[in-house]
Formats: C-alpha cells, sequence, structure tokens
C-alpha cells in the first residue's frame, strides 16, 4: 500500500509522535510506502508531498509542531463554483500519487474536510488532535494534557505573585467554545473562580464571592477564564473580568493571556503514548480496509468511529460534569450562584 499523511488546522504537541506512529507502524510492519503531505489539505491541491522513511520518521517523537507543516485551509468552503474544483483537483492528485490511503490528522473541522474526502472517494483515517480537547467521539485527544501541563504551570507561578502583591490574578487560556482545558488547568493549578462557556456566569456573583474571601482574611485570588466564555465584543476574556472585577469591587486586580505558549514545545508522556497508539490504530485499520473512521480513546482501548459521526459535532463540558460538581463542593466559584 501506498499511504499519505497530512496535519491539518492548529498545531498542539503530540503530532510528530503520530505521524512517526503511523509511519513505523506502516514501513515496519506492513512494508508501504508512506508520504507526508505538506501545509495541511493545501498540500493536497498543490501537489506537496516528500517519501518518508524511517530516518526521517527517528527522533521526532519528543518535537513539538508538525514536521510536515500545516495550515488552515477549507477546502468545502467558499464560492460554489471553487467548491466544485478543489474536490476534484485533491481526488485527482491524490490518485496520480497512487495513494491506498489518507491519514488526517486534525480537529473538529479537519474531521468534517476528512469526512467530505470520503464522500468523494478517497480513503480516510482520521486522527483527532486538539488542545481544546472538543473533538466528538473520543474520550480525549492528544495535545489535550500538555496544554493543561503547561497552562497548570503558569497558574502555579501566578501564586506567588499574587500573594506577595495581594492581588486577583485573572488567566485567560485556550479552548475555542469549550472549557476543557480552563477547568482541567483551574482545578489542578489551584483557582477560586473557574469560568467556561458551558456555565453562565454573572459578574456581580464573582465580584461578591472575591469580596468574601477577602473579608475572610485570603490575602489573594486566582480566577481562571475561558477564552470562549461570554463577553463584549472586541474584548478579551481576561480584560473584560478583570475590569469587571477592579469596578465591582475596587480590590487590585491584574489580568494575563496566556496565548499560543499553551500549543508549542514537547508532548507530554500520555501525549506521547496516546499519539503513538493512534497512529498504530489507523494503519491496523487500513490494512482491514476500515476506512471513513477516526481513532478514538474509549477507557483503556483505541477504537473506530465513523467519521461521519464525528464531522461538524462539538464535545462540550458538561455542566453536570463530576469534576465540576466536586469541585463546587471544595468552595470553588464557577460564577453562576450567590455567595
Amino acid at each position: 500500500m501506498k499511504i499519505g499523511i497530512l496535519t491539518a488546522g492548529g498545531d498542539c504537541p503530540g503530532i510528530n509522535a503520530a505521524i512517526r506512529g503511523v509511519g513505523k507502524t506502516a514501513i515496519s510492519e506492513y512494508g508501504m510506502k508512506v508520504y507526508g503531505i505538506a501545509s495541511g489539505f493545501r498540500g493536497l491541491i498543490e501537489n506537496l508531498y516528500t517519501e518518508l522513511d524511517e530516518v526521517q520518521l527517528s527522533g521526532i517523537l519528543t518535537l513539538g509542531g508538525t514536521i510536515l507543516g500545516t495550515s488552515r485551509d477549507k477546502p468545502f468552503k467558499g464560492d460554489p463554483t471553487v467548491e466544485n474544483k478543489i474536490p476534484k483537483l485533491i481526488r485527482k492528485n491524490y490518485n496520480e500519487l497512487g495513494l491506498d490511503a489518507l491519514v488526517v490528522i486534525g480537529g473538529n473541522g479537519s474531521m468534517k474536510t476528512a469526512h467530505k474526502l470520503t464522500e468523494e472517494g478517497l480513503n480516510v483515517i482520521g486522527i483527532p488532535k486538539t488542545i481544546d480537547n472538543d473533538v466528538w467521539g473520543t474520550d480525549v485527544s492528544f495535545g489535550f494534557d500538555s496544554a493543561v501541563w503547561i497552562a497548570t504551570e503558569a497558574i502555579d507561578r501566578l501564586h506567588s505573585t499574587a500573594n506577595s502583591h495581594k492581588r486577583i490574578m485573572v488567566i485567560e487560556l485556550m479552548g475555542h467554545r469549550t472549557g476543557w482545558l480552563t477547568l482541567y488547568s483551574g482545578v489542578a493549578g489551584g483557582g477560586d473562580v473557574i469560568l467556561i462557556p458551558e456555565i453562565e456566569y454573572d459578574m456581580e456573583y464573582v465580584a461578591r464571592y472575591l469580596e468574601k474571601r477577602a473579608r475572610n482574611k485570603k490575602p489573594y485570588s486566582i480566577v481562571v477564564v475561558a477564552e470562549g466564555i461570554n463577553k463584549p465584543k472586541g474584548m478579551s476574556a481576561a480584560s473584560f473580568v478583570s475590569q469587571a472585577i477592579r469596578d465591582k469591587t475596587g480590590l487590585e486586580t491584574r489580568e494575563t493571556i496566556l496565548g499560543y505558549v499553551q500549543r508549542g514545545g514537547t508532548p507530554t508522556p500520555f501525549d506521547r503514548i496516546l499519539s503513538t497508539r493512534f497512529g498504530a490504530k489507523a494503519v491496523e485499520l487500513m490494512v482491514e480496509g476500515k476506512f471513513g473512521m477516526m481513532v478514538s480513546k474509549d477507557g483503556e482501548h483505541i477504537v473506530p468511529v465513523p467519521l461521519s459521526e464525528v464531522g461538524g459535532k462539538v464535545k462540550l463540558v458538561p455542566p453536570d460534569h463530576s469534576l465540576i460538581r466536586k469541585t463546587r463542593k471544595m468552595g470553588i466559584s464557577f460564577g453562576d450562584k450567590k455567595i
């Protein structure tokens, strides 16, 4: 078999480990030819590819980013007259390269595109990656654990500054429309207030909670907010929350936006292992002829999930998530209850 691999959407730790997992399994176990498609779906459009061998796949397990490069090109989005041409061009290039299958490593949007490519006649297997953990159909996506570690370390460092200056520190984390990263990092980092998109918050409740902490001689507070919370247009989540706290309480408040630091660097051991397992399973599915699937973590097992069920769906944090229920009992505020 001849297979292609591409990485699409935002980068995150663990992508290279997944490329390695696919490539080494395909070459060592099954004698396949493996082609790396450059710059995401653009590489399929412009015929940007190179054959990968074991030498090129060695030493990349711990590397952040992606050796193939990525882009946010969406082949099925835009002018309908162009939309009809690009999928046909992708199919033509796929066939001319002689590919038997294509592995798409990406997030929600990429899995949606992967499904549409299966409808164009391509044999596709999807591998979910994102720091947001919002890909539907899998317990967790690789990249999430690494981002939680990075964000948690940042919150840990804010504790010492907040305590030294007796301030409220507001830190904004990524997550697009979901609060998985903020929830897990906020709990792991000892946040006092955690605001996520899935739970409607009230700044009056947040202000009263922080004032109560101050009255109870708590010298500082940490407020962890997701970038996707409801806020005025044109303002960052951190700026809005920080300003609202100052206005309503008079307490000294500072904000930090962690930004793209969350997506960079070496993957954690958990993400390296998960990426490797995903990659190896993707090759097994190709050998079995099970295309149109995304590999998924279900408990301790790696299983296939139809791409048709994944594309276009977002995995949100349930408001009654067990971690939320337990941390509420510890006195952590989610900004939705009077104090």
